[in-house]
């Protein structure tokens, strides 16, 4: 089992890394036609600890959030499929 996990290791790593650069190929495409990004609607709340291990909640307000239209986080911001799925932030 130990020498299945030795051959096969490489060739993940290997197919891991062929999958991010491609995903940052076709990103980088769609960003010089300027489709590579997206914005999400994001929910922000305050989370602010009181006596006697209590917490008070505040929302902030909901703002728009660039997102990047791939895969993998590319130049600084999440994918639009995650955050999309994350639309709460707590601060």
């Amino acid at each position: 089992m130990r020498r299945i996990f030795q051959l096969s290791l490489p060739g993940m790593l290997a197919l891991a890394a062929a999958l991010y650069i491609g995903d940052y190929a076709i990103w980088r495409t769609r960003m010089s036609h300027g489709s590579g990004t997206g914005t999400i609607a994001v929910d922000q709340y305050l989370a602010t600890p009181l006596k006697g291990d209590k917490a008070e909640y505040d929302f902030l307000g909901t703002v728009q959030q660039p997102c990047s239209r791939s895969l993998a986080p590319h130049g600084g911001m999440q994918p639009c499929w995650w955050l999309a799925r994350h639309t709460s932030q707590w601060q």
